[in-house]
């Protein structure tokens, strides 16, 4: 009977074992997509990594507290699927933007997932007033040389904005002397996290006790890094169709008074929603410019869109 019991156990092992590699294996073809969409759902504890860091900068996951609190924000962000697939297909449109401007400011690559979770890579706005991307508020905007009114709000242009951002973070990272305290600064301020690592004696953000929001920031982005760089394995299945691609667009030079952008679409072959769509920036159905300031209006390539305008 031990001997029987022993081999049913050891069979059982193998059959787990079976069931939680296929859960993590190589995305499915076509053909048996919906087969595992029906049949493949499990929900399995997740191993945290051993060499997760932000920035290159090495996260002190030793330490239990730490551990606990990576732990929990790779187990909320692997299981809010929903959310987690439009992550993959935003970044697909959204990244090849972010990334060069990042890169020619000296800014770390990972800097690209602190914009995932201020907005999920959407023009949001929150209830602060912080808006675009990157969240930024109307004061830092316009201290930054963004334009920011009814007419015209530059906080909505995703290249311009990427370039506030940039411009922060470096004053942060020279202020607070790691690109991880710079980050955690993007939420709290960086008087905020000045004033709390003095206060408490310490140099780094894992070793600060912070408010909920500001104590789970980094650890939310390094999350949402992990996840989006290794997505089979935490069970995301997409084909590379399956993904958002941008439009590719040219740019029109405008340095004058625009009374009617529907009119103005229409002249170039696109409607307005259109030209809203790719210029959220652009906030009312007009330009005033009174100061013949010059504007650069993206303008979708021909092919694309199959509506009328």
């Amino acid at each position: 009977m031990k001997i029987v019991q022993k081999t049913a156990a050891g069979i059982g092992l193998l059959c787990l074992a079976a069931l939680f590699i296929n859960a993590f294996q190589d995305a499915p073809t076509d053909e048996n997509l919906q087969k595992k969409i029906i049949n493949d759902y499990n929900v399995y504890a997740l191993q945290v990594p051993s060499d997760l860091n932000f920035a290159g900068e090495a996260m002190p996951l030793d330490n239990p507290d730490i551990l606990e609190r990576m732990d929990k924000e790779l187990l909320v962000n692997t299981y809010w699927q929903s959310n987690g697939l439009l992550m993959f297909k935003r970044a697909q449109k959204y990244f090849p933007i972010i990334e060069p401007i990042l890169a020619k400011n000296g800014i770390p690559d990972d800097f690209k997932y602190l914009a995932v979770i201020e907005s999920g890579l959407t023009n949001a706005r929150s209830a602060a007033g912080a808006s675009g991307f990157w969240q930024i508020m109307k004061a830092t905007a316009k201290e930054n040389g963004l334009e920011v009114n009814a007419n015209i709000d530059e906080r909505y242009n995703l290249e311009l904005s990427t370039q506030v951002a940039c411009d922060y973070l470096k004053k942060s990272k020279e202020r607070l002397g790691s690109w991880t305290n710079a980050a955690a600064a993007y939420n709290a301020g960086n008087y905020g996290i000045s004033k709390r690592l003095k206060a408490q004696k310490v140099e780094d953000y894992y070793d600060l006790l912070l408010g909920q929001e500001t104590g789970r920031y980094v650890f939310r982005i390094i999350a949402l890094k992990e996840i989006l760089s290794h997505p089979t394995k935490y069970g995301f299945n997409f084909r590379q169709k399956d993904l958002y691609t941008a439009i590719p667009t040219y740019k029109v030079s405008v340095d004058t008074v625009v009374t009617d952008f529907a009119q103005f679409a229409k002249d170039l072959g696109i409607n307005y929603k259109i030209l809203k769509i790719h210029n959220p920036w652009l906030r009312e159905n007009k330009l005033n410019n009174k100061s013949r300031k010059k504007y650069f209006i993206d303008i979708p390539k021909k092919g694309y869109y199959t509506s009328k305008p």
